[in-house]
């Protein structure tokens, strides 16, 4: 495993806050456009945090991949349909996006784990 995305996730909240909490205007600002850009409209929100995903890998922001990564899974997001974005944004990024691609990979696949129900026991 390269990351821990789920800790990784989990390990901003502190730092956010206190961004929150000191540039709180410009915050919730920024809180008000996230909102507004995710709600649906021409695209549901399941496909705006796979929109998401590509641009955190393509500007190479490990936070981003973790956060987004998180959010695609709660909005039901396949893995064959994040293999789909990321081999886009591949296309469009040469090698570097190949090596982020894998980072948005292992995120997805560590966020699906622990939102996945367990497994019945027999």
């Amino acid at each position: 495993m390269y990351h821990d995305w789920t800790a990784r996730a989990a390990s901003l909240s502190g730092p956010l806050k206190e961004l929150r909490g000191g540039a709180s205007e410009v915050m919730k600002a920024f809180s008000g456009m996230a909102r507004e850009a995710l709600k649906p409209g021409a695209l549901d929100p399941k496909t705006k945090e796979l929109v998401a995903l590509a641009v955190g890998v393509a500007i190479r922001c490990d936070d981003c991949i973790a956060f987004h990564a998180k959010a695609a899974v709660q909005q039901g997001a396949t893995r064959e349909e994040i293999m789909e974005v990321l081999g886009t944004v591949i296309y469009m990024g040469a090698g570097p996006s190949v090596m982020y691609s894998s980072h948005a990979v292992e995120a997805f696949d560590q966020f699906a784990a622990v939102a996945a129900p367990p497994a019945a026991a027999d």
